[in-house]
C-alpha cells in the first residue's frame, strides 16, 4: 500500500468524525471508539486467515457479532463486547480498560464498522501504512484543542530530530515513562527499521517486538491509543502482555533499567503527590509517596521526571527530555536536582525550543540530553552545549509549524554517533564548563546570548499575528503559573488544619 493510500484511508475515516460530531461525539472519542473497532476487525482477520488462524477473541464477542446485529441490538452487543475484553489482562485488557461506547446512533455505529472498517484489511503486509494511517488520525485528534489531546502530543519534528541525535539501536532497551500516544517509541522503533532493518537477527527482532521498547502512561484512553498504535505498526501482540503500562510513573521506583529514555513529560507546575527524597519529609500530605532514588523533595511534576528518568537509566544509559523553562531555574529543589545532574551525569547538550510548536499555549521548553555514569569523585558533565533555538525563531501550528528540516542544524551540530569532541561553537551553538554553570547563581541553566532582533531593530518588527500570537502565548504560561500557586496555597491551607 502506498502513501496515497495511507492518506486516503485518513481522509476516509476522517470524515465520518465530521458527522458523528453532530452527536457530540469529540475527536478523541472517535479515535478511542476507532481503536476498539480496528482491534476487533483485526482479530476476526487473524482468526479467519490461511495460515496459522489465531483466536484472539471470544466468537461471542467478535466482529462477526457487530456486522450480525442491528438496530438496537447493535449497540447492545458493542457494550457487551467493550464490558468483555475490558476483564481480558494484557494487551487487550490495555485497549478495552474502561471502555465505553460514545456512538449512541445504531445507524451511524453501524456505517463506521460496515462501510469504513470492514471494507478494509487492516493486518497483514501493510501493516506500517495501516499504523501511519492510524498515526495520521493521533496528530488530527490533537488538535482539537476542546479535547485537550494536545497535551499528550509532541510535534513530530522534534520527536524525529530527537531520535536521529539519540541514534537507537536493536540492542537499546527504550521507555518513555510519560508516553502519550507513544510517538516517541513509534519513532524509535522506526528509526531502528530504517537503519537496522536488513541486518537485525531473530533474536533481535523478537525482542523488538516484545519488550525492548516500552512505555507508561497515566490516563486510561492515552495508554490504549499507545497500546493501538504500536499493535499496528508491528510492537507487541494483540493477546500477548501489554508494553504499555497504565500507571503513574512517579509513584514507585524502576522494576528494571534501560538504556535510552525518550520523554516528553505532562506541562504543568504543580502535583497533588508531593515526592519525598532523600532529604527528607517536608509535607505531610495524605498522598506522600517516598523515593530513597530521588534527591530532593518536591511537588514540581517536571523535577520529579528529572528524578525519576535519571533513576531509570543504567550505567552509560542516555535520555532526551523535552522540559519547561523552570526546570532550569527554579530554586530550591531545582537547585539540587540540577547540581546532581551536573556532578553526577553528564548533562552535555541542551535545546532551547521556540514557541508555537506545541498544542498546550503557553508553553516555553528545552530538551535536556544526559547520560548517566558510575560513581566517581569529579564530575561528569565538563561542557553544557547549548543550542538556542528560541531567538528569533517564530513558528504557529497553522500558518508556520514547525517541520524536520528547521531542526537540521541542531542535529548537525549535535554530531549523532561522533565524539562530542569535534564540535564547532556557532552562532546558535556554544559550549559552557562545569566551573561557569556551577558558578551561576542557583546553578541556573536558563542561559541566553543572542539578541532578539524585533527588540534591536525597529524594521525588524514581527507580523501583527505573530506578535498577537506571543501574547497569547506568555499570558498562557503566566495564567498556568499562577494556578499552579493558586493549587499550592489551597493545598499548604487544607493541610493547616491537620497540623
Amino acid at each position: 500500500m502506498s502513501t496515497v493510500d495511507s492518506r486516503r484511508l485518513v481522509q476516509k475515516l476522517w470524515n465520518y468524525c465530521d458527522v458523528l460530531r453532530d452527536d457530540g461525539v469529540s475527536t478523541i472519542d472517535y479515535v478511542e471508539q476507532l481503536t476498539y473497532l480496528l482491534f476487533l476487525k483485526m482479530a476476526d482477520e487473524r482468526a479467519n486467515r490461511k495460515l496459522r488462524p489465531e483466536q484472539i477473541v471470544p466468537s461471542e464477542l467478535s466482529w462477526q457479532t457487530l456486522l450480525d446485529a442491528e438496530g438496537d441490538a447493535l449497540e447492545v452487543q458493542y457494550r457487551h463486547i467493550l464490558t468483555g475484553l475490558a476483564r481480558e489482562g494484557g494487551t487487550l485488557g490495555t485497549i478495552f480498560r474502561k471502555a465505553q461506547n460514545k456512538i449512541q446512533d445504531p445507524a451511524k455505529l453501524k456505517r463506521l464498522i460496515v462501510d469504513l472498517i470492514d471494507k478494509e484489511k487492516w493486518s497483514g503486509t501493510g501493516v506500517d501504512v495501516k499504523g501511519d494511517a492510524y498515526e495520521e488520525l493521533l496528530a488530527k485528534g490533537a488538535e482539537d484543542a476542546k479535547s485537550g489531546a494536545g497535551q499528550y502530543f509532541t510535534p513530530r519534528a522534534l520527536t524525529a530530530a530527537m531520535v536521529d541525535c539519540m541514534l537507537p539501536t536493536p540492542d537499546d532497551t527504550i521507555t518513555d515513562p510519560a508516553c502519550g500516544t507513544g510517538g516517541f517509541l513509534l519513532a524509535a522503533f522506526d528509526h531502528i527499521q530504517r537503519h537496522h532493518g536488513s541486518s537485525l537477527t531473530p533474536d533481535q527482532r523478537r525482542r523488538l517486538a516484545n519488550g525492548a521498547i516500552t512505555g507508561t502512561e497515566l490516563v486510561d484512553g492515552t495508554a490504549r491509543l499507545a497500546a493501538m498504535s504500536m499493535l499496528l505498526h508491528g510492537i507487541g501482540t494483540p493477546n500477548g502482555p501489554s508494553l504499555i503500562t497504565v500507571a503513574d510513573a512517579l509513584g514507585r521506583e524502576p522494576s528494571q533499567r534501560v538504556s535510552l529514555v525518550l520523554a516528553n513529560p505532562p506541562f504543568g507546575r504543580s502535583s497533588s503527590i508531593r515526592m519525598v527524597g532523600e532529604g527528607g519529609k517536608a509535607s505531610r500530605e495524605e498522598r506522600e509517596i517516598e523515593r530513597a532514588d530521588f534527591w530532593a523533595t518536591t511537588a514540581n511534576k517536571q523535577l520529579n521526571f528529572v528524578q525519576h528518568i535519571a533513576s531509570l537509566l543504567e550505567i552509560d544509559g542516555r535520555a532526551a527530555v523535552v522540559l519547561p523553562d523552570n526546570v532550569l531555574f527554579e530554586g530550591g529543589a531545582g537547585e539540587v536536582i540540577r547540581r546532581r545532574l551536573l556532578n553526577q551525569y553528564d548533562l552535555h547538550t541542551m535545546l532551547r525550543l521556540p514557541t508555537g510548536i506545541f498544542y498546550a499555549g503557553g508553553v516555553k521548553a528545552n530538551v535536556l540530553f544526559f547520560e548517566r555514569k558510575r560513581a566517581r569523585e569529579q564530575p561528569w558533565t565538563e561542557k553544557l552545549w547549548v543550542y538556542d533555538f528560541r531567538t528569533n525563531q517564530h513558528f504557529t501550528l497553522k500558518q508556520n509549524p514547525l517541520r524536520r528540516e528547521h531542526l537540521q542544524d541542531f542535529v548537525d551540530c549535535y554530531l549523532p554517533g561522533k565524539d562530542r569532541s569535534e564540535r564547532v561553537e556557532t552562532e546558535r551553538f556554544k559550549a559552557f564548563g562545569y566551573d561557569e554553570l556551577i558558578a551561576r547563581d542557583k546553578v541556573n541553566l536558563d542561559i541566553t546570548w543572542l539578541k532578539d532582533a524585533s527588540l534591536e531593530d525597529a524594521d525588524a518588527l514581527l507580523p501583527p499575528e505573530v506578535i498577537a500570537q506571543e501574547i497569547v502565548e506568555d499570558l498562557q504560561a503566566a495564567l498556568r503559573e499562577f494556578a499552579a500557586i493558586a493549587e499550592a496555597l489551597g493545598a499548604q491551607t487544607s493541610g493547616a488544619g491537620d497540623e
